[in-house]
């Protein structure tokens, strides 16, 4: 989801794209279930989380092969639990707008735009969109799941990957240290001190990242969505941090700005 913010913000100061633009201008077919709220949202709203659906909506029927279109569609028959803007609730479906945004204003597909401002520049040059990427790499590591008391390996599923802005980064662990090197500020030929000051300020609280075990209970002082990333106080510190998993696979990326680690 980062990459998402990111390349956004790349259009921003390009003048193609505006933070606070309305959606339903350029994508009419986009409804939610109330037409005044539907008319509301804005980039900014998407890439925080900030619609007003409920949390992961339709992502079951996305697991279930329903095809990406279909489920947009589909968001206008789902209650908001809140005007839009006024509270957080993390998406997959309606965070994948932005794909459709980056193809209506520049006419380009939205993984062939990352891949062009981002991937190619910061050299992530084994990165790839898409389940066909993944597999034609010269080394990947296969998703594993849990089956009679052994790891199995399986094929990659084909769902998540329909909604790239949302989860379909193929990346090596050097491909993503150059990520996170240029999130950190030490790339502002690619990604300049204003377009990650943007993604990085927090945007919605999101108190319920402290609840969860361990180190989250322990040494979050307090937690928010940016834009494309989690902001965390960490035990004083800032922590920008985002995970994700899908069928064998999990992720977590994480910096703290302060301390440049």
């Amino acid at each position: 989801k980062g990459f998402a913010a990111a390349v956004a913000g790349l259009l921003v100061r390009e003048g193609a794209l505006r933070w606070d633009m309305l959606v339903q201008p350029w994508l009419p077919g986009f409804q939610l279930a109330d037409p005044d709220d539907s008319r509301r949202v804005t980039l900014r709203d998407i890439l925080s989380h900030r619609v007003g659906l409920p949390y992961n909506t339709l992502d079951r029927r996305l697991e279930a092969d329903e095809p990406y279109p279909l489920l947009v569609q589909a968001l206008q028959d789902i209650p908001l639990r809140c005007p839009v803007g006024d509270c957080y609730g993390y998406q997959n479906i309606a965070f994948s707008l932005v794909g459709d945004l980056v193809f209506a204003t520049t006419g380009d597909f939205y993984s062939h735009q990352v891949e062009k401002r981002l991937f190619h520049p910061l050299g992530m040059y084994g990165a790839t969109y898409g389940r066909d990427g993944l597999e034609a790499s010269p080394s990947w590591a296969r998703p594993h799941v849990r089956s009679g008391g052994k790891w199995l390996a399986v094929r990659p599923k084909e769902t998540y990957y329909r909604i790239p802005p949302a989860a379909g980064v193929n990346a090596s662990i050097n491909d993503m240290a150059q990520w996170l090197i240029a999130q950190m500020g030490h790339r502002p030929d690619v990604l300049s001190p204003e377009v990650l000051n943007e993604i990085q300020t927090p945007q919605v609280s999101t108190p319920g990242e402290i609840r969860g075990g361990g180190w989250r209970r322990e040494r979050l002082k307090s937690a928010y969505y940016g834009l494309g990333w989690r902001i965390y106080d960490y035990a004083g510190h800032t922590l920008v941090f985002h995970g994700g998993a899908v069928q064998g696979y999990r992720a977590v990326a994480a910096f703290l700005p302060d301390r440049d680690i």
